[in-house]
């Protein structure tokens, strides 16, 4: 009946693309709910083929992960959002139209404010393409050369070098280390542009803020502001070709596969490939060939086994929907220290909410959100590194992915506190015993 059901729906969706001449005049983000699995099934075969419907499913990740009673957040194009909106009626799916001006968004996102320097707020307050960020990076250790390195780990698969930061207080043997990648998606924007802000706002406070004094005294900071640096390149390439800027997978391609690109979060060695991962090379979550197929991950792999002894925190920055997950996400068994990374993180939880007013759900990733296995997290805890964190930035999908400039500042000091709050506990709670 299911297999009948499939096919009646992509008859007809076929006949609706071809008899629909009047389509939206805009891209449009629809938030979709199912209340039977009926109606399940039909937003699963629309989100199966997105070259058929021009769409792409934001949230949740995957088809196999939508739900009857929970929202599915949908990109569409134009020219197939009248077809769209019409199946939905026609299976009477419940739906609105959340963005009706991605265009617009996408940009607002681009622009350029006048006299934004590196120096300057406004720097900080705006999303850099690629090649900035590459000048950033030379520009802030030409400024900062007493508390700045810059190296490289690796290249992408473009051969794009993997550039990053080492930001350090006092020089101490035997330094412990925090350990910041941004950008393993492409399209979360957000998470690079809070590699730059906290970069900047740790070097500039240095000594102003007991807190960031006491944190780079004691701690060494690496930060990657782009770990997909090929994925990042290609949505600013096509950021008026509204679809491929929602791209989130890496730029890899290989002989005799049809589609392009590897989900650099489902292809580390935990789990690598399991329920929550797709061996589809067509799907977002495609977990690659084999576990680090991808020369990103085997360049954040690698230098983190050879760090292992130093690295104490691993920090992984994402968006959207303001969470703050922990180890583990490809099992629901809970991790040996599940009550002590728990209490961690709802600390953060209300020191965001008392300071901004929003809230963040927390715990481990398998629970708050679905089984994603071969994640970075997961994979730096297993190595040793018992304090892991994935950190889903702002919002909750009322942008999305086009969250506009102007909450930049916001979104950066509420996974500042996130940063911060965790590793001060890791200091305090890892200090050797006063004599």
């Amino acid at each position: 009946m299911k297999i009948f059901l499939v096919w009646a729906f992509l008859i007809n969706s076929y006949s609706l693309f071809k008899t629909g001449d009047c389509a939206s005049t805009h891209d449009q983000i629809l938030s979709v709910r199912a209340s039977t699995q009926e109606q399940v099934d039909i937003l699963e075969n629309i989100t199966r083929h997105e070259e058929l419907y021009e769409s792409v499913l934001l949230q949740p990740v995957s088809p196999w992960h939508i739900k009857a009673e929970a929202d599915v957040h949908l990109f569409v194009s134009a020219s197939r959002s009248e077809a769209v909106m019409d199946l939905l009626q026609k299976h009477s799916i419940s739906h609105q139209v959340l963005l009706n001006n991605t265009k617009e968004l996408m940009e607002l996102q681009t622009k350029k404010l006048p006299n934004a320097t590196r120096s300057s707020s406004s720097f900080y307050e705006s999303y850099h393409s690629l090649e900035e960020i590459y000048e950033w990076i030379n520009e802030v250790a030409l400024a900062y050369p007493d508390m700045v390195e810059t190296f490289s780990i690796g290249s992408s698969f473009e051969n794009r070098s993997l550039q990053v930061l080492k930001l350090s207080g006092e020089k101490k043997a035997d330094k412990k280390a925090i350990w910041m990648d941004c950008g393993i998606h492409a399209r979360e924007w957000i998470s690079p542009a809070f590699c730059l802000w906290f970069v900047q706002h740790y070097l500039k406070n240095y000594k102003q803020d007991q807190n960031i004094t006491h944190l780079l005294d004691n701690m060494d900071v690496y930060v990657l502001p782009v770990m997909n640096p090929d994925g990042y390149k290609y949505t600013w390439l096509h950021t008026l070709t509204s679809r491929n800027r929602m791209w989130r997978k890496n730029r890899s391609h290989r002989k005799g596969s049809f589609c392009t690109g590897v989900d650099l979060n489902r292809n580390f060695d935990a789990n690598w490939c399991s329920e929550g991962a797709s061996n589809n090379t067509c799907f977002d979550t495609y977990c690659g060939p084999a576990a680090h197929s991808e020369p990103e991950t085997q360049a954040l792999a690698e230098f983190l086994r050879n760090h292992s002894d130093s690295v104490q925190i691993y920090y992984t920055i994402h968006s959207y929907s303001q969470m703050l997950l922990f180890p583990f996400s490809y099992t629901r068994d809970k991790a040996p220290n599940h009550d002590e990374l728990l209490g961690l993180v709802k600390e953060v939880a209300e020191k965001i909410n008392a300071s901004t007013g929003n809230t963040y759900k927390y715990g481990p990733g398998s629970e708050t959100i679905y089984l994603a296995p071969g994640g970075s997290d997961d994979w730096a805890y297993d190595l040793g590194i018992k304090y892991a964190f994935t950190f889903e930035l702002q919002d909750t999908g009322n942008y999305g992915f086009l969250l506009p400039p102007s909450h930049i500042l916001q979104a950066c000091s509420e996974a500042l506190i996130a940063v911060q709050t965790i590793a001060l506990r890791v200091i305090e709670k890892t200090k050797p015993d006063s004599p």
